[in-house]
């Protein structure tokens, strides 16, 4: 009998009632900062049946059709008419400007917020990804585009996927244990031709991608209640930012509590998540850690972090004090810093992509902090 221990991530939909508001918070994002990327944008949304309300601070000189963003964002993710949610929805738009006393602090080159904020990676696949968040998240892609392209003609928006791995004594990945998946569907199908076409035409080949046994996995739960008809903001009300573990790294590593969606680059909360996993994937792609997690702290209105803290968690090639005072000479994080490096302003890539499926460790998007072009600076610091 194998001493084993078990660790589980998750991953939602766009269709998902919290995604469709973090998408439209990126999208009137995004619409801002396409004619004006100087644009200070904090943009929140609640959705529920039949209603959006978009709320927050906006200081922009262009002018953004909030009406058309949420109704096009709704009609994109796939809600039509007998959902209880639609295109043709209420839609409140409860937007001011900026409080001049953030601007303040910004405005210098400071921070927008203080706050912490955590980056991680680790040589479990080969993004340097915990392997339990991108089986999770590649299952909700594949169903996703099924979804979308009718080959699942019975399904809808709406989906949740969980991904359990066992671990042996020595901290390797022994089996995919467990999954779970629940997809909302229409009334007409019966419960087994679902779970047949999910576990046949989703779960299997994105397994076998990634060179698994399906003939491993222990169980399988989909729709485990039988019936999943009812879903998207018409199933549960939608919030902006309560997606945040599935937004970075499935609970593998630690996160500071800010979310992402809706906040220009100069909200640490996101820019600096950002940097921190820029951080961290040098480091683990430098060979100078297996596995590391970075910490950054910040002042609102002051420039520099206050502190950085590196964690091998017994992986290091080099001591953690070491690794910290190589970071501070290799990446400028500061706010501005951040900005630059990782062209958080140049319209390069759409915020609102980041919002369906997750910020960190993409693989089908040309990210900047996803790029390993600070590993021979981190070596020559290090004298390595």
């Amino acid at each position: 009998m194998k001493n084993l221990t078990y660790f589980t991530s998750e991953f939602v939909s766009p269709g998902h009632p919290d995604k469709v508001s973090d998408q439209i918070s990126d999208a009137v994002l995004d619409a801002c900062l396409k004619d004006d990327p100087s644009s200070r944008v904090a943009c929140e949304v609640f959705c529920t049946t039949g209603q959006v309300i978009v709320g927050g601070e906006i200081t922009t000189s262009t002018y953004i059709d909030v009406q058309k963003i949420v109704r096009d964002k709704i009609a994109e993710i796939g809600y039509t008419e007998g959902m209880g949610f639609d295109e043709n929805c209420g839609v409140l738009s409860a937007i001011h400007a900026q409080s001049p006393d953030i601007a303040m602090g910004v405005d210098t080159g400071g921070a927008g917020d203080q706050g912490i904020m955590f980056g991680g990676a680790v040589k479990e696949t080969p993004e340097l990804m915990p392997l339990a968040l991108v089986l999770a998240r590649a299952i909700m892609v594949r169903l996703t585009k099924m979804t979308r392209s009718k080959e699942l003609d019975w399904a809808r928006p709406d989906a949740k996927s969980q991904v359990t791995l066992a671990y042996d004594e020595n901290g390797k990945i022994d089996h995919v244990d467990t999954i779970v998946l629940s997809v909302q569907h229409n009334p007409d199908i019966v419960h087994e031709d679902i779970k047949k076409d999910v576990i046949e035409k989703v779960i299997k080949p994105v397994l076998a991608s990634y060179n698994l046994d399906p003939a491993q996995v222990q169980s399988y739960h989909i729709n485990p209640t039988g019936r999943f008809v009812i879903g998207g903001p018409n199933g549960d009300t939608g919030l902006t930012g309560r997606k945040i573990i599935v937004d970075t790294y499935g609970g593998y590593f630690r996160h500071g509590g800010g979310a992402f969606s809706g906040k220009d680059p100069s909200k640490v909360d996101r820019s600096a998540a950002y940097a921190a996993r820029w951080v961290a994937k040098n480091i683990v792609a430098a060979d100078l850690a297996d596995k590391c997690e970075v910490q950054l702290s910040y002042a609102i209105g002051v420039v520099e972090p206050t502190s950085i803290k590196v964690d091998t968690f017994g992986t290091g090639k080099v001591s953690e004090i070491e690794l910290a005072n190589a970071v501070k000479k290799v990446f400028d994080l500061t706010p501005r810093g951040i900005e630059k490096e990782l062209e958080l302003r140049s319209g390069k890539f759409n915020y609102q992509d980041l919002a369906a499926f997750g910020h960190i460790g993409r693989t089908d998007l040309d990210l900047p902090w996803e790029k390993c072009n600070k590993v021979e600076e981190l070596k020559k610091a290090l004298n390595k």
